[in-house]
């Protein structure tokens, strides 16, 4: 469920330049196909979770997987790049929904040292899907064309939905719902966003994404432009991202009860650190060379599993009651993040190998020095 949103970012990265001939469009205007779905995305990621606390989890997730089925097909269909932006607003709006609510789900069922292990092993799964999302997106618009693309989506999400039907149980009792009135929900908002605790964590992790995330978004250019790739050749950025995702989060599993969160999470920063460290050496002394451009992300994304499996169980702890509400609040932030990077931040560094190796360099300090921060002002029972 969780990996739906950013499976339908991957899928269709290597059809940007053929969507552009088709619709007549700049590649600005097609890179915008992507920022109105990330903004949508971010947009309605803050209710997701909130709506699920009042209604339950299964008819929020049966309701959203639906629409998003429907605004597929017709981004199949579109016939201008503006109705595509349109048709890829509304597939943001819902596409959220699993991701906010996957996390719930699992707080729901699982604590403790339990809760971080699961939360490691759904790593693999959300590595995999957007992993191998270009990969199946290439080979679609090579045969098929770029609207067969979306037809993809629709039968995945429409596969999801039947899944959700048959198999997942509500996880949510009536006794723990929330209400959805107004005043109950900015209450719950505020006490969210009011803790310095929650912008610090949710920061820290949104931070450390980003610093991989900016290669995904700048996948046609870094791959296509800087490496001379073919756009049938994303499996060289992204079968990286998947084998250290996956390890990374196999690694964190096993650790899970045997390190604290905070050790877990120190370790995954060393490995991040050591990833972009050399990237900046590959960018500068063999730009354009692989494999040297690429085994660096994998490395990063290994120790981004396993830092990020303990940031959202610490996340999430900070409203037990609310888990849906505050897994929205953090979709929400990473979310807002992804859609300013992908219209703003990505197109001033993509021009280079290096450009995109300093902006993982900038981002990667920022996570470090707000863990810092929180580890200075966290009570200190709260860090073991």
């Amino acid at each position: 469920m969780g990996s739906l949103g950013p499976f339908a970012i991957d899928t269709y990265l290597p059809a940007l330049p053929a969507i552009g001939r088709d619709l007549g469009a700049t590649p600005l205007q097609v890179q915008q196909t992507l920022s109105v779905y990330l903004l949508a995305f971010a947009s309605m990621t803050l209710w997701h979770g909130a709506l699920s606390d009042a209604l339950g989890r299964r008819r929020v997730l049966l309701v959203t997987f639906a629409v998003f089925s429907l605004a597929s097909l017709a981004a199949a269909f579109s016939a201008s790049i503006e109705a595509l932006w349109i048709w890829r607003a509304v597939q943001g709006a819902v596409g959220g929904a699993g991701i906010a609510i996957s996390r719930a789900v699992a707080r729901d069922v699982a604590h403790g040292a339990d809760a971080q292990r699961l939360m490691s092993q759904s790593q693999i799964v959300f590595a995999l899907a957007p992993a191998i999302a270009p990969v199946i997106g290439g080979a679609i618009e090579h045969w098929l064309g770029w609207r067969a693309i979306f037809g993809f989506l629709a039968l995945m999400s429409a596969a999801l939905w039947v899944a959700i039907f048959r198999s997942l149980p509500e996880t949510l009792p009536v006794a723990r719902r929330q209400s959805l009135h107004p005043v109950a929900l900015a209450r719950g908002y505020v006490s969210i966003f009011r803790q310095w605790a929650f912008w610090r964590l949710a920061g820290a992790l949104t931070a450390h994404f980003q610093a991989f995330f900016i290669y995904v978004m700048a996948a046609p250019m870094f791959l296509i432009t800087h490496l001379g790739l073919a756009s049938t050749q994303f499996h060289w950025l992204f079968l990286p991202l998947t084998i250290g995702t996956s390890t990374g989060a196999l690694l964190a599993s096993r650790l899970a009860g045997r390190l604290s969160l905070a050790r877990s999470i120190r370790l995954g920063q060393a490995l991040m650190a050591s990833a972009v460290l050399a990237s900046l050496a590959a960018a500068w002394l063999v730009p354009g060379r692989l494999p040297w451009a690429v085994l660096p992300i994998g490395l990063y994304t290994m120790g981004l599993a396993v830092a990020m499996s303990s940031l959202q169980v610490m996340v999430s702890d900070l409203s037990p009651e609310r888990r849906g509400m505050v897994s929205s609040c953090q979709g929400f932030v990473q979310s807002t993040a992804n859609s300013v990077a992908a219209g703003l931040v990505v197109p001033m560094i993509w021009g280079s190998q290096a450009g995109l190796a300093l902006g993982s360099a900038a981002l990667i300090s920022l996570g470090g020095l707000l863990l810092l921060l929180e580890r200075r002002f966290r009570p200190p029972a709260a860090v073991r």
